[in-house]
């Protein structure tokens, strides 16, 4: 058996300064646009803490080093959100800087598409106002517990 060539997102990526580079602009188009305010009011003054936990997210969501995993357990992503509250304003904010930082930083088409896909689907679950309030998974699937996926 060969060994795959194929490279994880955050190797195509260029590792950890390219990711970097992703969140950093992320996060500095949060405060630029005036379009993001209702992602943007979600956060503290301060987006440092924000930007190390996206990036220690995104490392490992992208295949690279577990850097959040190994700080703070399993994401749990939506219950992690739960106190806020997102709705289709919030995410669609935040897929705006998304794509644009995105856009920005992502040279590479198709890596920036598959990366845009994943992030538009994760955002999309992040959603917990008005008939989104629900995970979609449905009882069965958790037990009657929340959804940490």
């Amino acid at each position: 058996m060969t060994p795959s060539l194929a490279l994880t997102p955050y190797e195509a990526l260029g590792g950890a300064d390219a990711l970097h580079r992703l969140v950093d602009r992320f996060y500095a188009l949060m405060d630029e646009l005036p379009e993001a305010y209702a992602a943007r009011r979600l956060h503290p003054d301060s987006l440092a803490g924000a930007n190390q936990s996206l990036f220690e997210y995104l490392s490992g969501w992208f295949g690279g080093p577990n850097l959040y995993i190994e700080k703070h357990g399993h994401p749990r992503l939506r219950m992690r959100h739960l106190p806020y509250a997102i709705g289709p304003a919030e995410q669609a904010a935040w897929m705006l800087c998304m794509r644009t930082a995105l856009a920005e930083e992502v040279a590479d088409a198709p890596l920036r598409a598959g990366l845009l896909q994943a992030l538009t689907q994760m955002a999309e679950h992040m959603v917990n106002t008005g008939d989104r309030g629900g995970c979609g998974h449905g009882q069965a699937a958790h037990a009657g517990g929340a959804c940490d996926a």
